[in-house]
């Protein structure tokens, strides 16, 4: 793990900016920082090398892409041993409608996020493929109204 405690005032300007805009050139990044191309390439180089930058994406609107039904879904596992973990995982990293799994701490084990075109598709996902995961135990959903916030990554 990184340790982010030798990070200066311009890798944080830096890291803020290029949360907001991963495709921002080398010369404008260092134009929004007040450094040139070169020690902002040579920084952010070194912010990849130490893991504090792990990579770069683009925000997809997934309602424009058909993709209208969120549901935020609990996993209690019958086990928490850690075969049954590392079968469970295994099994939702073949799903795409999972778009993320978090391991938990509480009354469940897993927390997912799973994305549809509609109420049936996340039902068909549901019942024919979730619960019939070797060690489900129970499952609750959750329907979120309206995203409130959304940041990508808390920078500095």
């Amino acid at each position: 793990m990184a340790n982010s405690t030798n990070i200066d005032d311009f890798d944080k300007r830096i890291l803020r900016i290029i949360t907001k805009n991963g495709r921002i050139s080398v010369q404008a990044l260092g134009d929004a920082v007040g450094l040139s191309p070169t020690p902002v390439a040579r920084r952010l180089r070194r912010l990849e090398e130490r893991e504090i930058v792990t990579g770069y994406s683009a925000m997809i609107d997934e309602t424009a892409l058909g993709f209208d039904v969120s549901v935020f879904v609990s996993v209690k596992l019958d086990r928490q041993i850690d075969d049954a973990l590392q079968a469970f995982e295994k099994a939702i990293l073949a799903f795409p409608e999972v778009v993320d799994c978090w391991l938990m701490t509480g009354s469940r084990d897993y927390l997912l996020r799973v994305v549809t075109r509609s109420m049936s598709e996340f039902e068909q996902f549901l019942v024919g493929s979730l619960t019939r995961v070797k060690g489900v135990a129970e499952i609750e959903s959750s329907i979120p109204l309206r995203r409130v916030k959304q940041t990508g990554s808390r920078t500095p």
